[in-house]
């Protein structure tokens, strides 16, 4: 007899999860929040969303005619970050191109530039930043700084200075910065993807009028959680493993780490998710307010999650909030496998949280489901 109820209850589930996929690839609205955006957010960012500075342009005013001041100036110009160099005859002009945002930095190179160089001293000259485009700025400033201590080390290269600190960036040796980017974005757009789909799933059928039939169907209310639960696991860890393909192909991004505990971490991450998900589903009465829910929560969980900014450098209390954050976790996991071989140690070190976290938000998720179903 309890043979005979598990085959019921299996083909009840079979029939609910057919039921869940068909209502999301049929619904055009559903299709194309969850397929369509992923895949072109994937491709449109991974070129768009760096902290690299190219094109740019910047001014100067060359105060000097000796050798040195030349050497920087063709230095600048074949700066490949630098786009054009704007070449002014007064200090007047340099302040005015910074005050109509032509120009992102201006330098006013004074007349002893290469007279001091020759002597051994340091050449004075004073560089000027648009403060409204201060991480620009910064960055702008450190290119600058590196091609000046390069005319500086060649100018005293016969002096007979010191060895000079040989620099290796481990994990990404031409600090490619799309080699960061995309790891991180499949985790991002899974987990929106993921996120949307649940927090659609009993929404839909409260607007559309079928909650009530769900009611009074012989399924159970565990039964109703997983087949609500199995179309987003299912397209959120395929959607996940076809970033990540990409990532590995197209971007030709190297990936060093293990597959095996990758797919286990999706898992984990794209369950958390659902948790979550399914919670604000049971809360919406309508798709549109399960949409914003979705994202009212997905936005801060991402920046707050070590993507944009580094989480040690948030409050106290926002370091705490981005450890309850599942993609918190699944980000260390994702890069450090991508960027470098991340030990199984390290892996289970943010594998264990992503465990935790799951666990935690499908036992909320099932009392949120229970409580409105009854």
């Amino acid at each position: 007899m309890a043979q005979h109820n598990s085959y019921f209850a299996f083909t009840r589930l079979r029939a609910q999860f057919i039921k869940e996929v068909l209502s999301i690839l049929r619904d055009p609205r559903s299709r194309m929040v969850v397929f369509v955006p992923p895949l072109l957010q994937l491709l449109v960012f991974a070129f768009a969303a760096t902290l690299e500075v190219r094109n740019v342009d910047i001014a100067v005013h060359n105060q000097d005619a000796g050798r040195w001041s030349y050497e920087l100036i063709t230095r600048l110009d074949r700066a490949e970050f630098i786009a054009k160099v704007h070449h002014v005859t007064d200090s007047q002009a340099l302040r005015q191109l910074i005050d109509q945002g032509k120009v992102i930095a201006a330098l006013d190179i004074q007349p002893d530039f290469s007279r001091s160089i020759a002597a051994g001293d340091n050449g004075r000259i004073q560089v000027l930043i648009d403060g409204r485009r201060s991480n620009s700025g910064q960055i702008t400033t450190g290119y600058l700084s590196a091609i000046a201590a390069e005319v500086g080390a060649e100018a005293n290269a016969d002096a007979g200075p010191a060895t000079p600190a040989a620099v290796r960036n481990w994990f990404n040796p031409n600090l490619t910065y799309r080699w960061f980017i995309v790891p991180g974005l499949s985790g991002i757009l899974a987990f929106f993807s993921a996120l949307l789909i649940t927090s659609l799933s009993i929404a839909r059928e409260r607007e559309l009028g079928t909650f009530d039939q769900l009611l009074v169907s012989p399924t159970s209310t565990p039964e109703i959680i997983v087949s609500k639960s199995l179309p987003a696991l299912v397209i959120g860890t395929m959607l996940g493993l076809l970033m990540m393909a990409a990532a590995a192909g197209p971007f030709q991004i190297p990936f060093n780490g293990s597959f095996g505990l990758l797919f286990v971490s999706l898992v984990l991450f794209i369950l958390s998710v659902v948790g979550i998900g399914l919670m604000i589903s049971a809360i919406s009465a309508t798709q549109q307010q399960a949409i914003l829910g979705a994202f009212a929560i997905g936005v801060p969980a991402v920046l707050m999650s070590g993507f944009a900014t580094p989480v040690e450098n948030m409050p106290t209390v926002l370091q705490w909030l981005a450890q309850a954050i599942p993609l918190t976790h699944f980000l260390i996991i994702v890069e450090g496998s991508f960027l470098k071989a991340m030990s199984p140690g390290d892996i289970l070190a943010s594998l264990w949280p992503l465990a935790l976290i799951a666990l935690v938000s499908l036992t909320m998720a099932i009392i949120f489901v229970r409580g409105r179903l009854q």
